[in-house]
């Protein structure tokens, strides 16, 4: 390899890494999370074995027979050497020695059969009722609420309770706390009418929306560039604050400017109209609000983009067409605007994977609302995996919306390269031929 071709590498190098750690690593693993069930109930690490109230109406629901389930919800006592220590330990050696002789591997179905054996002891009884109710639970042996760290912990305890072998497979399924790997994300959520709303939403958004950006961009470049230099500079710069300006303090001017004590409001107010939530009252209204929040923060790149490539055009061709009786239309349409395929092609490709990807003007503004008219793809990924009501973040589900985004992202820009016929963008100009 040439010594150029290293240095590019060189310089490339931290560009690669960024790209490699921030883009590359954080689909993988959205890619891999996918693929499990994987929630703030089972943890990231693994988990352990319990059986409980719900795991038991799990197990009969799945056809657990009666006689298995009485056999599990019921508590036993065992006298072995784990219930013999600890008697030794708070009673004394004696009587957990007598106690040993006379009852060791004995099973009791029942505490005051444990409480009757040592009451009986002939040299060291237990004579007062609360010592001896304590000396008997430390002999029970329940699998209810029991936690058992591992698999061979478990299969023991199913083992000394006398469960059926042919039981022990679903009953440990249903035991563990643990993730698991799973394709059935998919299947639940395509199974979810929320699911197509929200599919549904992200449409009506992104077109909605990008619509705007394009166009509006489209007219703030055109319309500047026939402005003198200073008037433009200056109209750019108004339209560009949307961008620059911090999410949360845009959002804030938006409520004041929206809500029902804000500028719209107070104005309407005074032609007795009643004050009224412009933003949340009606989901037309929250659509409309959100379309032209994000709207003006995509039309301000557009702008930008847009300007520096009609800025790019030749000054000879517009000289030539004022020259030949040409309209400011007919300098738009036919010179401007089919040299800025290109530019459209960046932009409609970069919003379209901005807005199905992007969801915090929304999260900030509506939050989804009024009753999820706004939630879209993303924000439902967001509020599934790290912010939900109920608590229980249920990250393997987060990540199949997240994934599926990917893929929905990755045929958008295919179509993109498709309609707007990208090859022939790249062929060199005939006169380069």
């Amino acid at each position: 390899m040439q010594r150029s071709s290293w240095l590019g590498l060189a310089f490339l190098s931290p560009a690669l890494i960024v790209v490699f750690l921030f883009f590359l690593v954080p689909v993988v693993l959205t890619g891999i999370f996918s693929f499990t069930n994987m929630s703030t109930a089972t943890g990231v690490k693994g988990g352990a074995y319990v059986l409980n109230a719900s795991g038991l109406r799990a197990l009969a629901d799945a056809g657990l027979p009666k006689a298995t389930l009485d056999q599990i919800e019921g508590a036993g006592y065992r006298v072995d050497d784990r219930g013999l220590e600890a008697l030794a330990r708070d009673f004394g050696n004696p009587a957990a020695d007598e106690f040993a002789k006379l009852n060791e591997g004995a099973v009791f179905s029942k505490r005051r059969d444990v409480e009757r054996a040592l009451k009986d002891l002939r040299s060291n009884p237990i004579r007062k009722t609360r010592d001896r109710k304590q000396a008997a639970d430390l002999f029970k042996r329940s699998l209810m609420n029991e936690r058992y760290d591992s698999l061979p912990a478990f299969e023991t305890a199913l083992q000394e309770a006398g469960i059926p072998e042919t039981d022990r497979p679903l009953i440990t399924e249903v035991a563990y706390t643990g993730w698991i790997w799973t394709a059935d994300n998919f299947g639940f959520l395509f199974s979810l009418d929320s699911t197509w709303q929200y599919a549904k939403n992200t449409v009506i958004y992104v077109v909605f929306t990008l619509s705007f950006n394009v166009l509006f961009g489209l007219f703030l470049a055109i319309a500047t560039f026939y402005l003198p230099e200073g008037q433009a500079a200056a109209f750019r710069a108004i339209w560009f604050l949307p961008r620059i300006l911090p999410p949360v303090l845009y959002i804030v001017m938006w409520r004041w400017f929206t809500w029902d004590t804000g500028f719209i409001s107070t104005v309407l107010s005074g032609f007795g109209v009643p004050p009224r939530n412009w933003m949340l009252d009606t989901e037309f209204h929250a659509w409309s609000t959100i379309v032209l929040i994000n709207g003006f923060v995509g039309a301000s790149m557009g702008m930008i983009v847009f300007s520096s490539a009609i800025r790019a055009i030749p000054s000879s061709m517009l000289y030539a067409s004022e020259v030949d009786g040409a309209s400011r239309l007919q300098q738009i349409w036919y010179i401007i605007l089919p040299q800025l395929r290109w530019p459209i092609l960046f932009i409609t490709s970069y919003q379209t994977m901005s807005l199905l990807t992007s969801f915090e003007y929304i999260y900030l503004a509506t939050d989804g609302g009024p009753g999820g008219a706004t939630e879209v793809w993303a924000l439902a990924a967001f509020h599934t995996a790290l912010n939900n009501y109920g608590g229980n973040l249920q990250y393997g589900l987060g990540a199949t919306y997240a994934l599926l985004l990917v893929v929905i992202g990755l045929l958008a820009s295919l179509a993109y390269l498709r309609l707007f016929n990208f090859r022939n963008l790249l062929v060199k100009p005939r006169i380069e031929g």
